[in-house]
């Protein structure tokens, strides 16, 4: 990551960060996201105060649990581009997270204008701390990232496999870097990714705030 990238996504002090998120959980701590009834499994759950606990193998991810929405800067073949985004990281109680993105671009009076990217996948971390990373883009790309906490907040990813489909885009391999803020509690990101020159370059960023868990 370079030095420009880094100062949206470095985390608070851990601790702090999480006493911090206690106070804020007030306005939050009450939504979720659905579920249907019927099935003979646990309910999906986006808040740690509802439904299954937490099974004790993703303590190292546990503050990013939660349905996080705001706003962030792309860049893209066309150009610069403002985003909205949503992102929903859930569990069942089984040992991996389940995450969910979508994003939409803004016009430059912060509207929505069209659609943007859709991804879903899977967080596992273990006893080495050793973080995977498998999701799929509805573009037609397959990425498995690996990574470490840099924190009890931020976790580094860099992409060791890239698939694509037929009809998908080219995609070179990329980098991420998650983390809560230090002030608002808000989970931020910065993704780097190879472009056709070989060059490692600013693909995304955002800050989203929580909005449920």
């Amino acid at each position: 990551m370079s030095d420009e990238q880094q100062p949206e996504a470095v985390p608070g002090a851990g601790q702090e960060a999480l006493d911090a998120a206690i106070e804020r959980a007030e306005t939050t701590s009450s939504r979720n996201i659905p579920n249907l009834p019927g099935l003979p499994l646990a309910d999906n759950t986006a808040n740690l105060r509802q439904g299954p606990d937490l099974h004790p193998g993703l303590l190292g991810l546990l503050p990013l649990v939660g349905i996080w929405r705001g706003e962030g800067e792309g860049h893209d073949a066309a150009g610069d581009y403002h985003y909205g985004q949503q992102i929903i990281v859930s569990h069942d109680g089984q040992n991996y997270l389940s995450w969910e993105s979508r994003s939409w671009k803004l016009d430059d009076k912060g509207e929505f204008s069209e659609p943007d990217l859709r991804e879903s996948g899977f967080w596992r971390i273990g006893e080495d701390d050793e973080i995977e990373f498998l999701v799929t883009h509805a573009s037609g790309i397959v990425e498995l990232y690996y990574g470490k906490p840099v924190s009890q907040t931020a976790w580094e990813l860099e992409s060791d496999v890239v698939i694509r489909s037929k009809s998908s885009p080219l995609a070179g391999a990329a980098k991420r870097l998650y983390g809560l803020v230090e002030q608002g509690g808000a989970l931020a990101y910065v993704e780097e990714r190879v472009d056709a020159d070989g060059e490692l370059i600013p693909r995304l960023s955002a800050k989203l705030g929580r909005y449920a868990g």
